[in-house]
């Protein structure tokens, strides 16, 4: 490519250095400002793209991906659609075990990517042989020539996040971020981010979001894995039934569990005040957010950066969709869909 013309080699090259958005209205009543990094701005839409270039190019320098490998991968959507668009320029074949959590919208869109799509139950243990975990260890087993990227156990994980998230917020606040806050589901994005942030200044709070029904915030705070704490839940790419070692907790400062409920309402509320087309996840960190600040985490000199994980028309179906949210529940009297739609005849 001629420099300065404008024109990238392939849409690998548009992958990361997304924006950093100040939030006006929907913290206005929290002390400190706010900023949103906003990942959907990859060209996959989601922050999983850094993770799956990095991971795929290194098995590239070391050999271990070849020309007509398969690259295997476990998602619940996002990784999935970063693997199957790298896996497309760099010529390699693609399948996913998707859990079933997915809405149909994320499952079509990894087939639309050329991927082979399993579709796994969401709710059994991991260790369960239909978990999607176990699938594609079978998968991978069974498919000559090919590579389990393994993102929950993988420690390049966080190591992307390392070279390219941590410094970007870092750049962009001018190193002046007093807090981070990130939810935790493979933990990468939290781990890499929050190495990097405290080695250029240890001062620098990091916050976790965890879903109920995950054990994430109990095994940092006690180190016990508690089957008690799992249970159903709706939010995808948060919390965990299983301690991921992608997962740096040593680097974490503290965790804070957020509802299904909440999390969606929260999605919601930030596309009608700031603009931002998120996913559920980010609803869940803009709630954690919310209850951080209850709990007196934040002043008037706070600098606080919110990593928001992907766009929200991976959600259509979900947190989008009045129907779905009636189904869960999740509309009453006082928190109802924000518009209605009229059709003329």
């Amino acid at each position: 490519m001629t420099k300065n013309t404008g024109i990238s080699n392939n849409i690998l090259d548009l992958i990361g250095n997304t924006p950093l958005i100040k939030l006006n209205k929907i913290t206005k009543d929290l002390p400190g400002n706010f900023y949103a990094k906003y990942e959907g701005f990859n060209p996959g839409h989601s922050m999983k793209d850094r993770i799956a270039l990095h991971i795929i190019e290194e098995a590239e320098r070391q050999g271990i991906l070849k020309e007509g490998s398969t690259v295997i991968e476990t998602t619940s959507g996002n990784t999935g659609f970063s693997m199957a668009l790298v896996s497309i320029i760099k010529g390699y074949n693609c399948i996913l075990a998707v859990s079933s959590k997915a809405a149909s919208g994320k499952i079509n869109m990894l087939k639309a990517m050329g991927a082979k799509v399993y579709v796994c139950p969401a709710h059994v243990k991991a260790d369960d042989p239909r978990s999607y975990y176990e699938v594609a260890k079978r998968l991978h087993a069974e498919t000559a020539n090919s590579v389990y990227i393994n993102q929950y156990f993988n420690k390049l994980n966080a190591e992307a996040h390392y070279n390219s998230t941590g410094p970007e917020i870092w750049k962009q606040t001018n190193g002046e971020i007093t807090h981070l806050v990130a939810a935790s589901g493979t933990g990468g994005t939290i781990s890499g981010v929050a190495k990097y942030l405290k080695e250029q200044n240890p001062d620098i709070k990091v916050l976790g979001v965890d879903a109920f029904g995950s054990i994430l915030k109990k095994f940092h705070e006690t180190g016990e894995f508690d089957k008690d704490e799992i249970y159903p839940y709706r939010i995808e790419g948060l919390g965990k039934n299983l301690i991921p070692t992608a997962t740096d907790f040593s680097v974490i400062d503290v965790f804070e569990k957020v509802t299904d409920e909440a999390s969606a309402h929260r999605a919601r509320e930030l596309a009608v005040t700031e603009g931002l087309f998120t996913g559920y996840t980010s609803g869940a960190i803009i709630q954690a957010t919310m209850q951080y600040s209850e709990q007196g985490y934040f002043n008037e000199n706070s600098k606080v950066v919110l990593i928001l994980p992907d766009h929200g028309s991976r959600y259509m179906e979900k947190i989008y969709c009045d129907d779905w949210m009636k189904e869960q529940g999740f509309f009453d009297s006082q928190k109802q869909a924000h518009a209605v739609v009229e059709y003329v005849k």
